[in-house]
């Protein structure tokens, strides 16, 4: 059943990152400098590898959440929704933000996608203590 958990847990994260991508799309687009086409798409063949690749590191995610959860005992959903938040926000967000500082990335691109670190991890958590 964990491993079930993980997956759901996974692809919920996932779900709201594409709600939240496709709604951010335009300023995310122009924080990453991401080049554009005439139609305002960015350039490019369009490759599923970043969906795979996104897909991949949720479950990844995922998992080492429910371990992490497990080891310390958090199995309530409120135990969830801060395990999770923590998570997103103090240990991923922080690492992309010294990844975007290195990189001169424009901090807007950071809150874009801190915000998505750590509503997404909160999702997880939630999930992985409703079963």
């Amino acid at each position: 059943m964990e491993f079930l958990n993980v997956i759901v847990a996974a692809l919920a994260a996932f779900a709201f990152g594409a709600v939240w991508y496709m709604s951010m799309s335009k300023a995310w687009i122009a924080a990453a400098e991401i080049p554009v086409d005439a139609n305002g798409r960015p350039q490019g063949n369009g490759s599923p590898m970043p969906f795979v690749v996104g897909l991949v590191a949720m479950g990844i995610v995922a998992g080492m959440m429910r371990h992490v959860f497990a080891m310390s005992g958090l199995d309530t959903i409120g135990e969830g929704v801060m395990g999770g938040a923590g998570i997103g926000a103090f240990l991923i967000t922080p690492w992309v933000a010294m990844n975007y500082a290195f990189g001169m990335r424009k901090p807007t691109l950071t809150l874009i996608d801190g915000v998505n670190s750590v509503v997404g991890c909160t999702i997880m958590g939630v999930v992985l203590n409703l079963f």
